[in-house]
């Protein structure tokens, strides 16, 4: 079952374009998501009412596989986070959540999502 992990952030004011494009889809964490085995893609959403707050969903095949990798690649990734730390008033983790259905998610968690898995 797909494993999704939710973000939350306030953006500094006047940052939001370099976060967009740090948090984006060809962002630095997605591309150093995509050295994880079980890596299925991120998503980043802007609030339409509350000006610079966004969101993450990060999709993974297992927890095992996000965990795997936040072991192997830990420096990498505190290195990552604390570069993008700027970006940010806060940041929060809103929850792990194991993905019910397909709808919105990229296609390699929608093809897992039907395969059971």
């Amino acid at each position: 079952m797909t494993y999704v992990l939710v973000w939350e952030f306030q953006i500094k004011q006047g940052l939001e374009e370099a976060f967009e494009h740090q948090y984006g889809e060809d962002g630095i964490w997605s591309q150093f998501f995509r050295a994880g085995q079980g890596y299925q893609g991120t998503q980043l959403l802007k609030d339409s009412q509350v000006s610079g707050r966004y969101m993450t969903i990060d999709y993974w095949s297992s927890s095992d596989h996000y965990e795997n990798f936040r072991q192997q690649y830990k420096e990498e990734y505190t290195s990552i986070d604390k570069t993008c730390e700027s970006l940010t008033e806060f940041e929060r983790a809103v929850g792990t959540f194991f993905m019910l259905g397909s709808v919105g998610a990229p296609e390699s968690a929608r093809a897992s999502a039907k395969a059971g898995g």
